[in-house]
């Protein structure tokens, strides 16, 4: 048998419509039911059940108990993770948050936003006896993180209000943000200062602070942040804080080829 020439792209229908399925769930929206994306794949119903199923056993996708719809599941995050880990953010975030720790003394890591939360992807745990632990891949609410409120607060606002539009906002401490409204009256702040603030929303006892880190061309891909016991990050102290964090965000913004600009209108 003659073989086929080396140009020829060798195609499977089923690994096509798989990849289908994970491009809608990562481009169409965090979450479908079997019945929508069987009509995005223009495929029978009971088809798209079985490959749900395949990638649902192998963790590429996961079911809603609640809802019955499947999202991206956390074998995609291990392999953005994986992926992540060989870009030059790593080698470059990696000294300024170790000055970081030796300024402020408490841990320092960077995040990314994905899907509505925030995965930890660089940290340095601080040596103080009793310090946060910071785990890479480590996953939390946007909405009470300080990394997760500086990327939004300067990004542009269609992210803000696409981050919002039909979200419900979980409460963890009686200082968690629950609605939209003081959501927006924090971002604003946030752009005010020029760093965000984790006052005890996520879990009591705990501040963190953040700032946003740019890419060449100016956008927001991810922030840094410190997080200590609140006797150590107290208010007082907030503000020599929040300049290590911002000086080491800048840094590695610049590291990374963004130049400042004059006036900035990332979020008009």
């Amino acid at each position: 048998m003659p073989q086929a020439p080396r140009t020829e792209v060798y195609r499977s229908q089923v690994l096509d419509r798989t990849f289908h399925i994970l491009d809608i769930l990562a481009d169409d929206g965090p979450a479908h039911g079997v019945t929508e994306l069987a009509e995005k794949l223009r495929l029978h119903k009971s088809t798209t059940h079985r490959l749900i199923m395949v990638l649902e056993s192998s963790r590429y996708v996961e079911k809603d108990s609640a809802t019955g719809k499947y999202r991206l599941g956390s074998r995609i995050l291990e392999l953005g993770l994986s992926a992540l880990s060989r870009l030059d953010i790593y080698e470059i975030a990696r000294p300024h948050l170790r000055n970081l720790v030796a300024e402020s003394g408490e841990t320092a890591h960077i995040g990314v936003m994905r899907n509505g939360e925030i995965i930890s992807v660089v940290n340095v745990e601080s040596t103080q006896t009793l310090r946060t632990p910071s785990s890479i891949g480590t996953s939390h609410p946007v909405h009470c993180s300080s990394l997760g409120k500086a990327i939004l607060a300067f990004s542009t606002q269609e992210i803000v209000d696409s981050f919002l539009e039909g979200r419900t906002m979980e409460s963890f401490t009686r200082n968690t943000i629950t609605s939209a409204e003081a959501f927006r009256k924090e971002i604003e702040a946030i752009r005010r200062a020029g760093y965000a603030v984790d006052d005890e929303e996520r879990e009591e006892g705990l501040r963190c602070i953040g700032a946003p880190v740019r890419n060449s061309t100016g956008d927001v891909i991810a922030a840094v942040a410190i997080a200590g016991p609140v006797f150590r990050i107290a208010r007082d102290r907030t503000a020599t804080l929040a300049a290590a964090v911002t000086k080491a965000a800048e840094q590695i913004s610049a590291a990374l080829g963004y130049r400042q600009q004059k006036a900035s209108t990332a979020f008009s």
